[in-house]
């Protein structure tokens, strides 16, 4: 057994070292690839959490300039509402393209005898001539009413007041144009009366007589239907339909003169009831100019508007009420002249013309003349302007001859 042992090659030894040594390789490598995977899997995981930060950087990024572009757009959407004009208002009124500032007065048709048919549409408009307040009359041939129902009515920057009381309350009180201001306690009391008597009293006398004798209004007040209806229908036919139409409001207004109180007394009764209240004015005003000395007041724009429905009726239409205060009551007529001269002026201008806005100065024709004048500068002016383009022609073709000139004098000089 030890000769067998010792037999063997010495060579043997290093080649089962050799062959040790590559089983110990061969294992190395087999132990790094096992290990490599277990090392890479937290590599891999690491990079795994660097892509998914990375991605959600990008988000949160993108999520950024999502917000920021949402942002900006809503500040520029801010700023295109805040710089962009306020949506025009739109005003429930008849005159659109009203002007700022500017009273449009809706009241009756002129008549030859008398500016308006209505006492408080004259009475307004004589408030507003009084305190110098800029106002319009608008034409509207009587066709339109407050939404009250009623005539006068105003508009005001786009706002409509109704009820002639109301019209001169605010106003007076927009504007500081107050015609009692100098009165006494005492006597604003007393015109508070006097005009409660005048508009609650003596107008429904005035209009009991109206209302009775339709025909005796046409005729007393010289009233063209044609021009205060705006229809070009012969008057004949209007006068026929008032009479129809006054004929249902006389009945209406019959009821509501009954209602008032009026109506339910006789002719001779409500005469008297007038003569009485007018009996009062007079002694009122005495021998004073105006109701409370030398300036005019409200109590003054209304008996002015109320009397002179009585003293412009024509003298061809019977009227004793009318009769009795030009015969008992001159200082009241005296009153009536007065007022209308100092508010006014233009009366018989409105009369004649049956203008309504002869107060508003009109811009002067044009003459035959200074239109022939006119014509002949502007063609002046156009034979200049012809002369002066050719006049720069010439010039221009004399320029250009000069240099085809001198372009040919330096050729040949060339040459």
């Amino acid at each position: 057994m030890a000769t067998e042992v010792a037999q063997i090659p010495a060579e043997e030894t290093p080649a089962v070292a050799a062959s040790t040594e590559n089983a110990e390789q061969a294992d190395k490598p087999a132990a790094a690839t096992e290990a490599a995977p277990a090392a890479a899997a937290p590599a891999e995981k690491e990079g795994a959490g660097d892509a998914a930060q990375d991605k959600d950087n990008k988000e949160e990024k993108a999520d950024g300039a999502a917000g920021d572009g949402e942002a900006k757009k809503e500040e520029a959407t801010a700023v295109a509402k805040t710089d962009a004009p306020p949506p025009a208002q739109k005003f429930n009124v008849h005159k659109a393209n009203f002007e700022k500032d500017i009273i449009y007065l809706y009241q009756f048709s002129r008549t030859p005898l008398l500016p308006s048919l209505s006492p408080y549409c004259l009475k307004v408009e004589t408030w507003l001539r009084l305190v110098g307040l800029k106002y319009e009359n608008v034409d509207h041939k009587m066709r339109f009413r407050s939404k009250k129902g009623q005539l006068p009515f105003i508009e005001l920057n786009g706002e409509e007041i109704a009820d002639s009381a109301i019209i001169i309350k605010e106003l007076s009180a927009k504007y500081d144009k107050n015609l009692d201001a100098g009165l006494t306690a005492e006597q604003r009391n007393v015109s508070y009366a006097t005009i409660a008597m005048l508009e609650n009293h003596l107008i429904w006398i005035i209009f009991y007589w109206r209302a009775k004798y339709p025909d005796n209004v046409l005729k007393g007040y010289k009233v063209n239907l044609q021009h205060a209806l705006g229809l070009r229908l012969p008057n004949s036919i209007l006068n026929f339909f008032f009479k129809i139409t006054f004929g249902r409001k006389w009945f209406q207004g019959t009821k509501k003169l009954k209602a008032h109180g009026i109506g339910v007394h006789s002719a001779e009764e409500i005469e008297e009831f007038g003569k009485s209240d007018l009996k009062v004015l007079s002694e009122m005003l005495d021998c004073k100019p105006f109701f409370f000395g030398d300036e005019p007041t409200t109590l003054d724009v209304v008996a002015f508007a109320v009397l002179s429905q009585l003293h412009y009726l024509s003298k061809d239409i019977a009227y004793p009420l009318r009769d009795y205060m030009t015969e008992k009551c001159p200082n009241l007529i005296g009153h009536v002249s007065r007022m209308k001269d100092k508010c006014f002026p233009d009366w018989d201008e409105i009369c004649t013309k049956l203008d309504l806005n002869a107060h508003i100065p009109k811009p002067e024709p044009e003459t035959k003349e200074g239109k022939e004048g006119g014509e002949q500068e502007k063609s002046n002016e156009q034979e200049g302007t012809e002369g002066d383009k050719i006049e720069k022609e010439l010039e221009k073709d004399k320029s250009n001859e000069k240099e085809s000139t001198e372009e040919n004098k330096e050729k040949e000089e060339t040459k």
